[in-house]
């Protein structure tokens, strides 16, 4: 195993890796809306949120040598399922023609009051 640190993403606040490389398989933890070294800010809209949680999934998987193409699985944790069409639209956006497999499911609530999260499986050979 492999562990995946990268300051292009904001960096984990607790206990735990940003990813984990197994193998041919990158696990992407959930990835917050948080800026790299920036305060936490949990007032932005929903859609910039989503347009961040969706560039620091990114900035990991490039340091795992993989990239949003590489996904397999996500999965996308909202607080409002009435946000989804918004979080559709940025995640159509970043990942282009590549439709993983993905699960959105509301929660009441993310930590630090943040509306959207995403964990990621990926294949870092490929196939």
């Amino acid at each position: 195993m492999k562990k995946i640190e990268t300051r292009e993403a904001a960096l984990p606040l607790g206990h735990y890796s940003q990813a984990i490389v197994s193998g041919d398989l990158v696990f992407v933890s959930g990835v917050l809306p948080i800026e790299p070294g920036a305060e936490l800010d949990s007032s932005r809209s929903f859609k910039e949120q989503a347009e961040c949680v969706l560039r620091n999934a990114a900035a990991i998987l490039k340091e795992a040598g993989a990239n949003l193409s590489n996904v397999v699985k996500a999965t996308v944790y909202v607080t409002n399922i009435e946000n989804w069409k918004d979080f559709d639209q940025a995640y159509a956006a970043a990942f282009g023609e590549h439709k993983p497999a993905r699960a959105v499911a509301p929660v009441p609530n993310l930590h630090h009051g943040f509306d959207v999260e995403m964990e990621l499986i990926a294949s870092v050979s490929g196939n």
